[in-house]
This record gives C-alpha cells, sequence and structure tokens, in this order.
C-alpha cells in the first residue's frame, strides 16, 4: 500500500513538471489572467464552475459549496479526490492543461504548486479586501511566490494541547490547567502516569510518522522563539537549543514509561484513537478533531507551550486558488472572496465547530459558546504561529523513512549523538 502510495506521489510530481516544462517552451497563453478587472468580489453570472479538494476536508468542503450554491447565481461543482491520488490528479490535469478552475491543496505542499505555475496572481484581489490584513497571514505566506500572492486559506487544521480532565483530576491536578511550558508538560504527563492505571499513559505521540511531528513539534519550537529552518526552507535548524529540550522532554518521558507503548510504531492512522479512548492523559492534537474527542473526554485545550512559555501552533490545513487553466477567473474569484466574508468564515466554518480564516473572527457568536473554540482561534492569530515553507518538505518532513523521521526516532529511542548528522542530512533534502 506504502510503495503504491509513492508511485501516485512521483507520477504526481512529474506530471507537475512536466507542466513546467510546458510553460518554459512557450505554453504560456492558457495561464489564468488575474481576477481583477471586476472589482472586489469578481462575477457572479451564473457560470458553472469546477473545484477539486481532498477527502479529508470534505465535509467543510460540502459545506462550504453548498451555502455558496444556494446564495449565489454561480454554481460550484465539487470533486473529492482521495487523499493519496490528489497530487498524481492535480499533475496530470496540469500536465494536460485540464485543471479545474479552482483547486486546494495540502498548505505544506503549496509552495511546489506556486513555484509550478499551477496558480493564477491573486495579488491585486487579495489586496483590495477589506480584511485583507485579517487573513491568516501564515497560509498567505505559503501561497507566495516571487512576492506574488497565488493561494487563500480554505481550511486551517491546528495543533494545540488536548488533556483529559477526569485523569487530571485523579492525580491531583488542576483540571483546568493544562501545561503553559514544556516541563509543565512532561510533569503533568508524570503525574497521569503515577495512577499505574491498566491501559492508561502519561502522553501519547506519532512515533514513526513525520508528518504528526512537524504538526506538534515544531510550535514547541516556535514558541521558544527559534526557527525550524532558514527563510528560503532549505537549511534545517532542528538542532537548536529549543529543538534539544523538546527532544529531551520526550526521551525523558520515553524513559519514564509514560508514552504509550504503541507510540514507536505509529505511523498516523490511529494517533488520536488512545486520546479519544481515554487511554492518554495529556497530548498534542489537530484541533479540527475537539467535537470528536469531546464526546468520549472531558477535554481541555490550550496552546502548544515552549521551553520557557509562549504559545504556538502549526497552522495546516489547505490552501485553494484558481488555476492557470481557468478560463473564468472572475467567477472564480467571486468565490473566493466570498469565502473569506463573513458569511462563509462564521455562518458556515465556526457554525460547525471549524477554525476560521480571519483573525477579526476569532471570537465569534458560536466559539463564544465554548471557551475552548476562542483559544483555538485565537492561538492560529499568535505571532509565534507559524506555516513552514520549503518546496522539499514533503522529502524531508513527511514521506516515509524522511530524514526527519530518522532524526525524531534516534532522539528519542536510539542515538540520540546523532543530532548533527540527521540534522545535515535533513539540510541536505531541503537544498536540493
Amino acid at each position: 500500500m506504502r510503495t503504491r502510495r509513492i508511485r501516485r506521489v512521483v507520477a504526481g510530481v512529474a506530471a507537475i513538471g512536466l507542466a513546467v516544462a510546458m510553460a518554459a517552451c512557450g505554453g504560456t497563453d492558457t495561464k489564468a489572467e488575474a481576477p481583477t478587472a471586476a472589482g472586489v468580489d469578481g462575477v457572479d453570472d451564473g457560470a458553472a464552475l469546477t473545484l477539486w479538494t481532498r477527502a479529508p476536508l470534505e465535509l467543510q468542503a460540502k459545506a462550504l459549496v453548498e451555502a455558496y450554491n444556494k446564495a449565489h447565481k454561480n454554481q460550484v461543482k465539487l470533486t473529492i479526490v482521495p487523499n493519496d491520488d490528489y497530487v498524481a490528479k492535480v499533475g496530470a490535469a496540469a500536465g494536460s492543461s485540464q485543471l479545474p478552475d479552482l483547486f486546494a491543496e495540502d498548505i505544506v505542499y503549496v509552495p511546489n504548486w506556486t513555484k509550478a505555475g499551477l496558480f493564477a496572481d491573486l495579488t491585486d484581489s487579495i489586496g483590495k479586501l477589506p480584511y485583507a490584513d485579517k487573513i491568516n497571514q501564515g497560509h498567505l505566506r505559503a501561497g507566495t511566490y516571487q512576492g506574488k500572492k497565488y493561494v487563500m486559506p480554505f481550511v486551517l487544521d491546528l495543533s494545540v494541547i488536548f488533556w483529559n480532565k477526569k485523569l487530571y483530576k485523579e492525580a491531583g491536578l488542576d483540571p483546568e490547567k493544562g501545561p503553559t511550558t514544556l516541563d509543565e508538560f512532561k510533569s503533568q504527563a508524570l503525574a497521569v502516569q503515577k495512577l499505574n492505571k491498566k491501559d492508561v499513559y502519561g502522553t501519547y505521540f506519532g512515533g514513526n510518522c513525520g508528518g504528526c511531528n512537524v504538526f506538534t513539534w515544531f510550535p514547541m519550537i516556535w514558541a521558544s522563539g527559534e526557527e525550524v529552518m532558514n527563510p528560503e526552507g532549505t537549511r534545517s535548524l532542528l538542532d537548536g537549543t529549543a529543538a534539544q529540550k523538546v527532544y529531551s522532554t520526550w526521551r525523558d518521558l520515553q524513559a519514564a514509561g509514560a508514552v504509550a507503548p504503541g507510540s514507536k510504531d505509529e505511523t498516523g492512522a490511529t494517533w488520536v484513537a488512545a486520546f479519544q479512548e481515554g487511554k492518554v492523559g495529556v497530548m498534542p492534537y489537530p484541533a479540527t478533531l475537539l467535537s470528536t474527542a469531546a464526546k468520549t473526554v472531558d477535554v481541555g485545550v490550550t496552546a502548544i507551550p515552549g521551553v520557557s512559555g509562549g504559545g504556538a501552533t502549526f497552522v495546516g490545513g489547505d490552501g485553494v486558488g484558481i488555476s492557470k487553466d481557468s478560463k473564468k477567473t472572475q467567477q472564480a474569484w467571486n468565490f473566493l472572496s466570498w469565502l473569506m466574508s463573513d458569511k462563509a468564515q462564521v455562518d458556515v466554518l465556526a457554525a460547525n465547530n471549524s477554525s476560521v480564516s480571519r483573525t477579526d473572527l476569532a471570537d465569534n457568536q458560536y466559539a463564544a459558546k465554548d471557551p475552548r473554540l476562542v483559544t483555538i482561534n485565537k492561538v492560529a492569530a499568535d505571532p509565534h504561529s507559524n506555516t513552514p515553507v520549503s518546496v522539499n518538505f514533503q522529502q524531508a518532513y513527511n514521506a516515509p523513512g524522511s530524514p526527519w523521521v530518522t532524526l525524531l526516532r534516534n532522539q528519542v529511542y536510539g542515538d540520540a549523538g546523532a543530532l548533527g548528522k540527521d540534522n545535515q542530512a535533513l539540510t541536505q533534502v531541503l537544498g536540493q
């Protein structure tokens, strides 16, 4: 199964490379024009638009498209693509100039596609929005190439700390106070471990999952005031002081038996299951799963802490843009401008317990009913929160057996002295 997925990714990358080659050979006539001529909202004239997105965002995408279609003459036809097939499908379509009008992608892969020229330039259109400076800056940065903006936030996915209030109370901890430093995170996990309850552990993590720990460990470094890469995304800084504290924290927890045994081989498929079953005290967690976890656990939520305090999140999720092949850019912009509106952000996303993409809407009427949602929304706007940008992000961090997976496994389970060598291996991939 893993081999098949890698082949699909390779096929997609090859097709995207073909699209770049075609553009270099003069195939730029099909490139979408920037949708600036029709004003801030674009055109709503009954056009039929196409939108592709990945299966993990199906619920949010369907809700957004349904709401837009009900309120507009334009009609968006949504295509949901299995996650493992998505890169290959987009790559093949790019190579044959058959991309849909709009398409979304995991924000960490967006830099590959902006560099490949797959999106229309939205710089002027975004700049004319009255709340342009309130749109999540991490997603905008990830979709910026050579000073031009190509992507808007579609759906945010944020990482935060979840803790089990029931287990905290049993362990003599304040059930209303989660960790505010890495040392507090460790001590609270150890306190739950000392309950010695059958099948209950202090914490859990994806010990064989690069993406899980990008999502949850990078914010610990950012909250500490340090970076994970240089600004160009070509050199790893994961041997810094804060990073080393992160590694030693998890290594200490592992040595104390406070990390659930399943963590070591966890590839990401089940990494949130143990918490949802009430078997984990505290762990970094996807904010989008609050409503799911809260069905079985009394959940506390806070920002992911740094070495000495602070808080941050990995601003993940998907960005969305207008494709190079669209002939309806002004109509497609109408959808994107609506996507950033109060109607879409509050009445659709917030109403369905999803994070908003505008900082000025963080404390909205739906979030106000649950202080945890306000916490989640506000941490996305924290200056320490970030969306890392690197053209070679997939190969360096997320791919099975990536140098990042080797590094983190050595730091928790293996040779901690290999940090310099492992960090250099990361830099070699990032700089390719």
